[in-house]
């Protein structure tokens, strides 16, 4: 989810993170009116992991977030820094251990996910990019892409088949007859 209200207390506002990954839910059941949050008692659980993207030096992403997001109990938090306005790291990467963050590489065991740096076409932007990643740093395709590839394959298998028949019938076959 993106830019979706993470609810953790009854109590306190809600954290807002620009991207947060919640597994073995099934949100598509709330009422579409709260469709834009994410209530932790509703699903049962915190996200597995949030991922703040930095835009400016003052979103306290590596210190009152990190602290929110640690206090909450979320196993994986992700700090992206792009254009490096908090430190000459573009990527943080953290894992909760015990009740703190601790440092983390870019693969999240415990998820079967990862995060990469890609550079590439997105929609109409040619940048660079976060995106999950497999165990090897693959990045994994995106819904679009994935269709993409889908038709590019559909369309060669047309192709071939097309050229399959045209020679059927160059020799007396008619591909279309039973």
């Amino acid at each position: 989810m993106a830019n979706c209200g993470l609810f953790y207390s009854f109590n306190e506002p809600p954290i807002v993170p620009d991207v947060m990954l919640s597994l073995d839910v099934q949100h598509h059941k709330l009422p579409k009116d709260r469709q834009r949050s994410y209530f932790v008692w509703e699903h049962g659980k915190v996200p597995d992991a949030a991922i703040e993207i930095v835009s400016g030096t003052d979103g306290d992403e590596l210190s009152r977030k990190l602290e929110i997001y640690e206090r909450i109990g979320v196993p994986y938090y992700v700090v992206w820094d792009p254009r490096f306005f908090l430190s000459e790291t573009s990527l943080h990467c953290f894992i909760r251990q015990g009740r703190k963050y601790e440092k983390n590489g870019t693969w999240f065991s415990q998820i079967g996910l990862g995060v990469a740096e890609w550079r590439g076409k997105f929609e109409i932007y040619d940048t660079t990019w976060l995106r999950w990643c497999d165990a090897k740093g693959a990045v994994l395709p995106t819904g679009g892409e994935k269709s993409a590839h889908e038709q590019q394959r559909a369309e060669q298998e047309k192709q071939r088949a097309d050229k399959l028949a045209e020679k059927l019938r160059a020799l007396g076959v008619d591909p279309d007859q039973p």
